[in-house]
């Protein structure tokens, strides 16, 4: 009887992960064809969402978006997303750590861009969402 117990919850783990991949996958393929609101769906539609970037802190999820919208004012200079997973982390049913690397690839005459990310997901009824994001 403990076996089974002991499964359910390696089984959801695995379910989470799985989901909280595929909006990562979701999010990069956004960026990719230049589309931030379509990007920008991954993250928790809420003033409490919080982004830690090289300009500090950002509340919200509109403000995240505009922030974004200033730094990659075009499709060539948001280029190509591609995310290196290093780690998944339950941190309890209904959140989870991710930690990775981040790599845009782009133009010759913009340079490619990378750095690291630790973002927490929270899982909603409508699915996992970003609630908090450091992107370096």
């Amino acid at each position: 009887m403990s076996a089974c117990t002991g499964s359910k919850p390696r089984a959801a783990t695995v379910d989470a992960a799985a989901a909280v991949r595929q909006v990562l996958e979701e999010q990069a393929q956004c960026w990719s064809r230049g589309e931030l609101v379509c990007y920008m769906q991954g993250y928790w539609k809420s003033d409490s969402l919080l982004f830690v970037g090289s300009r500090g802190l950002t509340y919200g999820w509109q403000q995240t978006l505009d922030n974004y919208k200033r730094g990659y004012p075009g499709v060539s200079a948001m280029g190509k997303l591609n995310f290196d997973l290093k780690e998944l982390r339950p941190l309890s049913p209904e959140t989870m750590l991710v930690v990775g690397k981040w790599h845009l690839q782009r133009d010759a005459d913009k340079g490619d861009l990378e750095g690291h990310f630790s973002v927490i997901f929270r899982k909603f009824p409508e699915g996992w969402k970003i609630i908090a994001d450091h992107s370096s």
